[in-house]
């Protein structure tokens, strides 16, 4: 019997392994030919993207928001608390140490043959009306942007943190609002003295001979030499900068995304750094650099000398076209010279 007890179990087991078999092979048959072993798997670029990246759950349906820390906003965070105040610093600082240094080289750039005791008009009412509205807001912005960079770093150690933010706050309001106005004067001086600052060969010939700031030479220049041009393309070029980038800060996720937004702030934080500093050199010239260079901007007038020194090919057209004019009824004509 165990003989026969054991052929029939061997005869069993046979058929059990040959039924296991036989139903694997329609299972096999089912796999495709080809296999693509991406196709439902993550690539390269969405594994780097994920990695590092800190989310959690939201019941909103905006799902960014989910997201809490992720790998680009860590380079952001060191952008603007490392890298910007660098750039900030060594451009706010350097040009005030530059034109401190120039100052006590040079001293301010004085009338040679002095005061003529005579004006002529250089900047009408409403020139000056919008350099003087474009130029405040920009000193506002400037000082309310610098607080978001350097505020935490050096003007909170000096006052109380619910006055930090309170300061912080009204800062924000103003850099915001005060961003329209600014725009506008950015469009109206743009408009207002493009045809007086195209560059020419007597820029040049300006350049080329120190523009009066250099030594003691004067060369002619028409309404706006190649100094003033330079800072009239910068305002113009950095300003319009800021006012692209700023608006998509403003007004966030409008046709952007993190990335773009982060992006913009870039942009906005490197140019307002560079854009401060040639405005410093600029107030420095327009007040304490030179004599008589206020007056333009503050009365609209200047002394006839001045002009003859340092725009004498506009003073010039100005007093032909003076001489060519009828003078004014029951009023005597005031000789030019």
């Amino acid at each position: 019997m165990a003989p026969l007890f054991t052929r029939v179990r061997l005869v069993f087991g046979a058929l059990a392994l040959f039924a296991l078999v036989f139903a694997a092979v329609p299972a096999g048959a089912q796999q495709p030919n080809s296999v693509n072993p991406t196709a439902d798997s993550v690539n390269e670029k969405q594994l780097l993207q994920e990695f590092g990246k800190v989310r959690g759950r939201g019941s909103i349906p905006d799902t960014k928001s989910f997201t809490i820390v992720r790998p680009a906003g860590r380079d952001w965070r060191h952008f603007h608390e490392v890298t910007l105040r660098w750039i900030g610093a060594i451009a706010i600082l350097g040009m005030v140490v530059l034109l401190v240094v120039f100052y006590l080289a040079r001293g301010m750039v004085r009338i040679e043959s002095g005061r003529s005791g005579r004006t002529i008009m250089r900047f009408n009412g409403i020139e000056r009306f919008v350099h003087w509205m474009t130029a405040t807001c920009f000193i506002v912005l400037a000082i309310t942007g610098l607080n978001i960079t350097f505020g935490k770093v050096l003007l909170l150690p000096l006052m109380s943190p619910q006055a930090f933010s309170d300061w912080s706050e009204w800062a924000k309001y103003a850099h915001n609002f005060l961003s329209f106005p600014f725009t506008l004067g950015v469009v109206l001086i743009f408009f207002m003295w493009l045809a007086g600052n195209i560059p020419n060969w007597v820029d040049w010939e300006w350049l080329k001979r120190g523009g009066g700031i250099v030594g003691h030479d004067h060369p002619p220049a028409y309404k706006f030499n190649a100094g003033q041009k330079a800072i009239y393309w910068i305002q113009v070029i950095a300003g319009t900068a800021m006012v692209i980038s700023g608006y998509v800060l403003i007004f966030p996720f409008y046709g952007t995304d993190v990335a773009n937004m982060e992006a913009a702030q870039v942009v906005h934080g490197i140019i307002a750094m560079l854009f401060i500093a040639i405005m410093i050199a600029h107030i420095y010239i327009g007040t304490i650099g030179m004599e008589g260079a206020f007056e333009a901007m503050g009365t609209g007038e200047v002394d006839v000398n001045w002009a003859k020194e340092h725009h004498s090919l506009w003073l010039e057209k100005e007093l032909a076209g003076d001489r060519k004019a009828p003078p004014p009824q029951g009023a005597a004509a005031t000789p030019a010279e």
